[in-house]
């Protein structure tokens, strides 16, 4: 059976390249637009909840969310209930910028169906939404063993 995997590699590195081009007068890169994004939908989420969010090892998220608060886009804050715990919240920069963020990426959506009728969209979209699903429960299957 052909790997599909390297079909949604090469549609991820598609879009990568494409949300870079769009996003450079940004200052923020593809890869942190899904930080952008929860943070905004859940002004003060801990670092520990972004990363089980978005699927990123806690490193990651500590350098990108660095780099973001170097640029102004978030800023961080201990927790008042346990000091340890650092708690994410975006700025006007961000709030500012989401619009632009939201467009770019259903642009790309658009772009990548626009030839499909409504039948082979549905199914695309449902598809995708159950592999994803599966991936996710796999992965949380994984931590419960740690």
């Amino acid at each position: 059976m052909p790997s599909f995997m390297k079909h949604l590699q090469d549609i991820w590195r598609c879009s990568n390249l494409y949300k870079e081009e769009k996003l450079n007068h940004l200052e923020i890169s593809p890869y942190q637009i899904s930080y952008l994004i929860n943070i905004s939908k859940y002004p003060g989420i801990s670092q520990e909840q972004l990363s089980k969010n978005i699927y990123v090892h806690k490193s990651n998220v500590a350098r990108q969310l660095s780099s973001l608060e170097e640029k102004g886009f978030i800023y961080r804050e201990n927790s008042h209930i346990d000091k340890r715990v650092l708690l994410v919240y975006p700025t006007d920069k961000t709030l500012k910028i989401l619009p632009e963020i939201k467009k770019i990426n259903q642009e790309w959506n658009e772009l990548l169906l626009k030839d499909l009728d409504e039948k082979e969209k549905k199914l695309i979209i449902e598809f995708s939404e159950t592999l994803s699903n599966k991936a996710k429960k796999i992965i949380e299957n994984i931590h419960q063993k740690d």
